[in-house]
C-alpha cells in the first residue's frame, strides 16, 4: 500500500514537472546530437537529480527537480537581495500583528473573565480566541487559492483594512455575541488575508535558505507576543480596554500598510476556474496527508498555554505582579525558537528538525508542566515551551513547500492550515470543559496538551518513514 501511494505521487508530480525527458527525446531525433552528447547530458541530469534527492531523501519525484518551468528551478530562487529581504521584513511586520495578537490571547481571556464576561465560563470565553485563531489559519483554504491566482495585489491591502476594522469595532463591543463577531470573525478573516500573503510570498523568494527566512518572518509573531501583552497590561488600567484595542487597530493599520508595499510574490499569478478536486488531490499523497494529521493534533494542543497559562498561574498562587509577564516570557524565548530551528533545518533537513522540536514540545509539557506546581516550574515550562513550539510554526510551511508544487503552494498550505485550525478551534474549549469537569483543576488540561503534541510528533515520524523509511538522511 505504501509503495502504491509513493508511485501515485511520483506519477502525479511527473505530469507537472518531467519536461526534461521530452527535451531529451527531441534531441535524440536531431541529427546534430551525437550519442556522446546525449550521454553527457544524461550524466549531468543524473548528478543534478542526485543532489536534489539528498533533500527529498528518496527516489520519489521531487517538486524541486531539474526540468521545471522557468522560475521554479532551485537556481532561479534569489535566496537574498533587496527585494527578497524586504519581503521578509514586511512579513515579520504582518506576523507581529496577526499571530502576535493571537499569542496574547491570555490577556484577552483574563480581561473577559474578570470583566464584561464574568458570568460566562472560561470554556465559553475561549471560543472567542479559538474562533479568531481558527479563522486566521483556516481561512487560508480560500485565501491561499486567491493568492495562487492573483498574488498579493488586492488581498493584502483589503485584508489590512478588514483586520483593523475588526479591532476598532471590538473596542465598541460589550456583549458576548458582539465580541465573537468583531474579534473572532472579522479580525480572524482580516488576519488570515495578511498572514497568507506573508508566509506564501516568502516561499517564492527562498529555496536554499527557505526555513531560515520563514523563521525570521514567524519570529515577528513572537516579538508581537512580547510587546503586545505588556502594552495591553499597562494600558487597560490607565486608558481602558476600548482605547487599548483601538491602539492595536492603528498598529495593524500602520504595520500591515507598510508591508503592503514590500510583500509580493516572485511568481506571477495564474487565474483559473476553481475545481473542488484541487483541495482533495493533495490528500492522495500519503506523506502530505500524514503531515496534515500531525498539524491537526499539534494545533489541538499548541495554544492551550497561551490561553490558560495566566489564569492557571493565578489559580496556582503565582505572584500577581509576575503574571502579566508570563506570556511575554514565553514569546521572548520563542524568538530564537523560531529562527534557530529554521537555520538548523536548512542544514539537517526540515522533516528531521520539525520532528525534533515537536517531540521536545510534548516531552517538556508532560515532564514539567504536568507535575509542576511552583512558580519556578511554571516559568521554566513557559520559557522552554516557547522555544520548542515556536519551531513548529516556522517549519511547517517549509515542510509543505518541500513536498509541493510552488505554483499551488497557496492552495496546499491553505489546506493544511485549515485542518490544523480545526484543532485550534476546538482545543481550547475542550480544555476549558475539562477544567470545569475537574472543578477548576488543570491536570486534565495539561495532559490533554502534552498528549496532543505527542500524537502530532508521531504522525510526523510516520510521514518521514513513508518517504525515506528509517534511513538517517537529510530530509
Amino acid at each position: 500500500m505504501l509503495g502504491s501511494d509513493t508511485e501515485s505521487s511520483t506519477i502525479h508530480q511527473d505530469r507537472y514537472f518531467d519536461i526534461s525527458t521530452k527535451g531529451e527525446d527531441q534531441m535524440a531525433g536531431s541529427p546534430k546530437k551525437t550519442s556522446m552528447d546525449l550521454t553527457s547530458i544524461k550524466q549531468t541530469s543524473s548528478r543534478e537529480d542526485s543532489s536534489n534527492d539528498i533533500e527529498k531523501g528518496d527516489a520519489d519525484s521531487p517538486p524541486q527537480a531539474s526540468g521545471l518551468p522557468p522560475g521554479l528551478n532551485p537556481e532561479d530562487f534569489p535566496d537574498g537581495g533587496l527585494e527578497a529581504w524586504l519581503v521578509v521584513v514586511g512579513g515579520s511586520l504582518i506576523l507581529f500583528c496577526s499571530f502576535g495578537i493571537i499569542n496574547c490571547s491570555g490577556v484577552f481571556v483574563q480581561y473577559y473573565v474578570d470583566g464584561p464576561l464574568s458570568n460566562y465560563s472560561s470554556s465559553d470565553i475561549t471560543w472567542i480566541t479559538s474562533l479568531q485563531a481558527f479563522l486566521l489559519s483556516g481561512s487560508n483554504l480560500v485565501m491561499g487559492r486567491i493568492f495562487d491566482s492573483y498574488g498579493t495585489r488586492w488581498i493584502l491591502p483589503l485584508g489590512t483594512i478588514f483586520y483593523s476594522l475588526g479591532l476598532m469595532l471590538l473596542s465598541l463591543s460589550t456583549e458576548y455575541y458582539q465580541i465573537i463577531i468583531t474579534q473572532g470573525i472579522i479580525s480572524g478573516i482580516g488576519g488570515a488575508a495578511v498572514f497568507n500573503c506573508a508566509s506564501n510570498s516568502v516561499l517564492t523568494w527562498f529555496y536554499k535558505y527557505r526555513a531560515a527566512a520563514l523563521g525570521i518572518v514567524v519570529a515577528g509573531s513572537s516579538v508581537g507576543g512580547i510587546v503586545l501583552p505588556i502594552l495591553m497590561s499597562h494600558l487597560i488600567p490607565r486608558i481602558g480596554f476600548p482605547w487599548t484595542v483601538r491602539i492595536l487597530g492603528f498598529i495593524v493599520l500602520l504595520f500591515c500598510g507598510v508591508a503592503s508595499f514590500t510583500v509580493k510574490s516572485r511568481l506571477p499569478g495564474r487565474p483559473k476556474p476553481f475545481h473542488f478536486i484541487e483541495l482533495i488531490r493533495p490528500f492522495k499523497e500519503l506523506r502530505f496527508s500524514l503531515v496534515v494529521v500531525a498539524a491537526f493534533f499539534f494545533f489541538w494542543g499548541l495554544y492551550l498555554p497561551f490561553n490558560y497559562l495566566n489564569i492557571q498561574a493565578q489559580q496556582q498562587g503565582v505572584d500577581p505582579m509576575l503574571i502579566p509577564y508570563l506570556l511575554p516570557i514565553v514569546n521572548a524565548v520563542s524568538i530564537p525558537g523560531r529562527i534557530i530551528p529554521g537555520i538548523l533545518a536548512d542544514k539537517l533537513g526540515r522533516f528531521n528538525t520539525i520532528i525534533l522540536v515537536t517531540g521536545l514540545s510534548a516531552i517538556i509539557t508532560l515532564a514539567l508542566w504536568v507535575p509542576g506546581n511552583t512558580t519556578g516550574t511554571t516559568i521554566g515550562f513557559g520559557a522552554i515551551y516557547g522555544f520548542t513550539s515556536g519551531g513548529f510554526i516556522s517549519l511547517v510551511p517549509a515542510v509543505i513547500a518541500q513536498i509541493s508544487d510552488l505554483r499551488e503552494i497557496g492552495t496546499r498550505s491553505g489546506t493544511l492550515l485549515f485542518v490544523g485550525s480545526l484543532g485550534s478551534l476546538t482545543g481550547a474549549p475542550i480544555a476549558g470543559a475539562i477544567v470545569t469537569a475537574q472543578n477548576g483543576q488543570y491536570l486534565g488540561l495539561k495532559l490533554f496538551n502534552g498528549i496532543s503534541l505527542l500524537i502530532g510528533a508521531i504522525f510526523l515520524v510516520l510521514a518521514r518513514t513513508v518517504q525515506v523509511k528509517l534511513k538517517l538522511v537529510k530530509i
